[in-house]
């Protein structure tokens, strides 16, 4: 059964470093990470496809590095210079159904985790 499981999040003081997990099991196209913050919508940070090719959405570029170990079947988010906007509930999600390609938009995946809270302080 595809069920992601998020794990790693935490409380962090600016500038400081966080790294994300999260195992799933079945077969698997591509993984992504998502957050969402208080009042704000769902929006996507990075994604990794089977093969290696990643992705990064605005909010994943420059500081955040996804990565993956494939035998694990457990894709990593690590997140450095963390800033008090980064503060959000973090989402992995899983791709089972192909899709022209592994973006991380939200309709690109069909198994959600339960999210992984992240907050950041001045």
């Amino acid at each position: 059964q595809v069920q992601p499981v998020e794990s790693g999040g935490g409380s962090v003081q600016a500038g400081g470093s966080l790294r994300l997990s999260c195992a799933t099991s079945g077969d698997i196209l591509c993984m992504a990470w998502f957050r969402q913050a208080p009042g704000k919508e769902r929006e996507g940070v990075a994604s990794i496809r089977k093969g290696g090719a990643v992705y990064y959405a605005a909010p994943g570029k420059g500081r955040f590095t996804i990565s993956q170990d494939n035998a694990r079947n457990t894709v990593y988010l690590q997140m450095n210079s963390l800033k008090p906007e980064d503060t959000a509930i973090y989402y992995c999600a899983a791709q089972t159904v192909w899709r022209p390609t592994c973006y991380p938009s939200s309709s690109n995946y069909n198994y959600w985790g339960q999210g992984t809270q992240v907050t950041v302080s001045s």
